[in-house]
C-alpha cells in the first residue's frame, strides 16, 4: 500500500489540539499496521515546517524532522515537477487549488498512489482516497 502524506495529515498527527488529531492517529496506525510506503514531496516538507514553526513552535519542527520525516520516501520537486504542477494549476484555473497541491497530484499520479493521508478536500475532490475505508475524511 502506497500513501501520499500531505501537510494537513502531518499537522493533525503532530498537533494534539488539532480537530483531526484523533483521526490522524487512527490513519497513521493503520498505515503502520499495513506497512504502508509513505510518500511526500519536498514542498510538503517546507509547508509543514512553516506551519508547525508559526503555529506551534520550533520544537515541533525538530520533532517532525527527527521522528516523522525518516518514515517517508521524499520526492524532491525539481524544475520538471514544478513545470508539471504549474501547467496543472493553469489548466484548473481555480483559486482553491494551490501549486503545492498540483505538484503533489502530479507526483501521486506518476507514482500510482491513490491513497492520501490528507484532510484537504482537494485531494478527495481529485479522486484520491484516505487509507482505511477508502473514502473521504
Amino acid at each position: 500500500m502506497k500513501v501520499f502524506v500531505d501537510t494537513s495529515g502531518i499537522f493533525a498527527l503532530l498537533v494534539m489540539n488539532d480537530a483531526m488529531h484523533n483521526r490522524a492517529k487512527e490513519i497513521f496506525a493503520l498505515c503502520a499496521q499495513n506497512k504502508a510506503e509513505l510518500f511526500t514531496s519536498s514542498f510538503v516538507l517546507i509547508e509543514t515546517s512553516a506551519f508547525l514553526q508559526r503555529r506551534v513552535g520550533l520544537d515541533s519542527v525538530r520533532d517532525f524532522n527527527t521522528k516523522i520525516l525518516p518514515l517517508f520516501h521524499i520526492i524532491w520537486a525539481d524544475k520538471e515537477w514544478y513545470a508539471r504542477g504549474i501547467q496543472r494549476l493553469f489548466l484548473y484555473r481555480r483559486k482553491d487549488i494551490s501549486l503545492v497541491d498540483c505538484i503533489n497530484f502530479e507526483i501521486m499520479e506518476t507514482h500510482d498512489i491513490s491513497l492520501s493521508f490528507s484532510f484537504d478536500r482537494q485531494f478527495w475532490k481529485m479522486g484520491f482516497k484516505i487509507p482505511g475505508n477508502q473514502s473521504k475524511a
